[in-house]
């Protein structure tokens, strides 16, 4: 069960037509993409130990897919790395990964200090060298062999590393297809999100199916350039996270535009607030996907389908949807216990797609995949029809004077106040009542905070006891390469 197989899928029916292009350019056909990852492959098998792992630290760039599928049909390990990460961050993951070899485009290599293993620059002539010789038939791998190592972003700590097997990803693979996407050779990917996590994720099912893989010139997220390759390559489809919904929302309302030629967004990798999917529906249409998931389990937990937007529903919206295909979803309580629908405890899965682990940490494994269970370490709850919806992370639930507060729950209320750019609720400790609640907030533009305002709001619409006892307005929030909102930084500002 190679993943590489994929690759073979789509080539077998479809060789001559464009794989992968670079803004409107075609850079490769299929043909062309599989002989391409066949012969880095043969330099891989002569130049690395089996099972060795290969790292990759870029920009958004064409050659990541031949680096990824070349890894595959030699045997080895995909280790994509977050290009924006800190050098330090970088090096660690690198050494953690005990890489043998480093694929990286220029900006990045400069990061790479210090580095014990062989560092390629993409796109050098040392690079191109690495195709000259005779393309090597996909190794035999067995479905649990390790495909992928997925570093989580180390917010909230250092880095693990999820262990992704072939069949982990062949699971993620069917799922999409079989929930969000019946995707065609006419169809294709825009990569403006991190090929080093969501996006390039979704190369796969994209892959089966033969359809078009776009790489931005720009090698991020760009509104303008986004809309541009909507409309030269049509039928789009992207992964999305929601800040990167909201800014191309922005430049659609702005600018006038329609959003011709896009077909799909799934969002995913951080909340979408009911006022926002409600703005962004009314302005892109039915187009949206949206999937909860983590590194551990690969963007396959739960969702909600293009259908479930339709009736517009505020349960449904502000919900993370129904457990995906081939996953089981529970909630457990601090015994490990299962709760009944409607109350909140700890979001637990099991399926194909859940990670065998983590990298040289079986403490941290067996604490996460006790009893055969996905502890997520995120709080939710399912209704009787079995749809989850998000209260935030366990270690996050603010615990006033014996009662829990759910961040999530607050500043859902706090983004339907006028003016409410963003909205952060953190917990600041309190000799009397053990947490208060405290709110960050950013102003839309021409919005001039109004803390009675809020305050009027909030008593309007949610409890007294929930709502904050201070805010604290900022311009911007501090966020990770992922666009998720740096709840820690937040938390020094207290």
């Amino acid at each position: 069960m190679n993943i590489f197989s994929l690759l073979t899928l789509g080539t077998s029916r479809y060789k001559n037509e464009g794989a992968i292009f670079h803004g409107t350019r075609q850079v490769c056909s299929w043909a062309e993409l599989s002989d391409r990852s066949l012969r880095l492959a043969a330099h891989m098998h002569d130049n690395t130990p089996p099972g060795g792992r290969v790292a990759v630290v870029a920009k958004n760039c064409p050659q990541y897919i031949e680096i990824m599928f070349a890894s595959w049909a030699a045997g080895r390990v995909v280790v994509p790395i977050n290009a924006k990460l800190h050098s330090r961050e970088i090096n660690d993951i690198i050494s953690d990964a005990e890489a043998a070899l480093v694929f990286a485009t220029p900006a990045e290599a400069a990061k790479l200090e210090g580095v014990d293993c062989p560092v390629t620059i993409i796109g050098s002539p040392e690079y191109e060298e690495m195709f000259a010789g005779d393309p090597t038939p996909p190794a035999e791998v067995a479905p649990d062999d390790l495909a992928w190592l997925f570093f989580t972003s180390g917010t909230t700590g250092r880095s693990k590393g999820a262990m992704l097997s072939h069949r982990n990803l062949m699971a993620m693979t069917i799922s999409h297809l079989a929930d969000f996407e019946a995707l065609t050779e006419n169809d294709g990917i825009i990569h403006s999100a991190p090929m080093s996590h969501g996006s390039g994720l979704y190369i796969l099912p994209y892959v089966a199916r033969a359809a078009r893989q776009i790489v931005p010139e720009s090698g991020g997220f760009e509104p303008e350039e986004v809309l541009d390759l909507c409309e030269h390559h049509r039928n789009i489809g992207m992964f999305l996270a929601p800040t990167m919904v909201q800014r191309l929302r922005l430049t659609l309302e702005k600018t006038g535009r329609h959003p011709e030629g896009l077909r799909n967004i799934v969002y995913g990798g951080g909340p979408m607030y009911l006022e926002e999917i409600r703005q962004s529906l009314d302005v892109f249409g039915p187009v949206f996907c949206q999937l909860y998931g983590q590194g551990e389990a690969p963007m396959t937990i739960t969702g909600l389908r293009p259908g479930d937007f339709a009736d517009g529903d505020d349960a449904v919206l502000s919900s993370v949807g129904w457990p995906r295909s081939g996953m089981e979803v529970a909630i457990f309580d601090n015994n490990d216990q299962p709760l009944p629908p409607g109350e909140t405890g700890e979001i637990v899965c099991r399926g194909d797609v859940v990670m065998s682990g983590y990298w040289n940490n079986p403490t941290a494994t067996e604490s996460t995949l006790a009893g055969g269970w996905l502890h997520t370490g995120d709080l939710g709850s399912l209704d009787e029809d079995g749809k989850l919806t998000l209260r935030g992370r366990s270690k996050e639930v603010i615990i006033s004077g014996g009662t829990n507060i759910y961040p999530r729950e607050v500043e859902e209320v706090l983004l339907t106040c006028p003016g409410v750019s963003e909205a952060c609720v953190v917990g600041e400790k309190d000799p009397d009542w053990g947490e208060n609640v405290v709110a960050f907030i950013t102003w839309q533009e021409n919005a001039t905070p109004d803390e009675k305002l809020l305050e009027t709001h909030c008593l309007e619409n949610m409890a007294r006891f929930k709502r904050p006892k201070r805010y604290i307005f900022l311009d911007d929030f501090p966020k990770s390469a992922n666009g998720k909102v740096l709840k820690r930084e937040l938390e020094n500002l207290l």
